[in-house]
């Protein structure tokens, strides 16, 4: 199956994405309903992706493959993030470390990209591997990530915060409310940003 160039860049989204929501989809690619994205990926990208036991939409491992996925250092897994996934990263608290809400997360993010400009701190104050140009233009990114932050609101940062969740680098520390943190060793992971 041949694929057009727009199909190539969806699928792309497919790989970086992976686990995603239809709608997560609907904002990247901008159209008006998950019902749109359903039939988009059954009309043209049918052969290159499924849904897991949770309903999340998944690439094939020939999809990955057609599009070039990016493949990590021996021991480190590469995940293309939009920028307001790479900022809750950067300020995410490691995996022995107290989690945080969602509220907190807010700030915190709010507070390093104030601090820095480009949220590429986390919260012991080391550079992560996250680059200061990945965060300066998030107009090609998702819709949920603004780049002002007064902009910023915390159903952004829970629906940033959940993404990472299903893509199983962040854990989710039930308390009062739910709170998250690193579900594996910040190094073990390496970012690039999604375009």
């Amino acid at each position: 199956m041949s694929l057009s160039d727009e199909a190539r860049d969806r699928l792309a989204d497919i790989v970086a994405l992976q686990p995603t929501k239809n709608g997560e989809l609907q904002d990247r690619w901008d159209l008006g309903s998950g019902k749109e994205v359903h039939g988009y990926l059954e009309a043209e990208l049918k052969e290159y992706y499924y849904r897991d036991e949770n309903s999340l939409i998944r690439a094939t491992p020939e999809a990955a493959e057609l599009v070039g996925a990016p493949t990590g250092e021996e021991g480190t897994t590469v995940f293309q993030l939009p920028v307001l996934q790479r900022r809750a990263l950067a300020v995410l608290p490691g995996p022995t470390e107290e989690s945080k809400s969602v509220v907190a997360m807010l700030h915190a993010i709010r507070e390093a990209t104030d601090a820095d400009g480009d949220g590429s701190r986390d919260n012991d104050g080391d550079s992560t591997d996250i680059d200061a140009d990945d965060t300066d233009d998030a107009a090609d990114d998702n819709v949920d990530d603004d780049a002002d932050n007064g902009d910023l609101d915390a159903d952004a940062v829970r629906s940033a915060l959940r993404s990472l969740e299903r893509k199983g680098i962040a854990e989710v520390v039930r308390r009062t409310v739910p709170t998250f943190r690193l579900a594996v060793e910040r190094d073990s992971i390496a970012v690039e940003p999604l375009e």
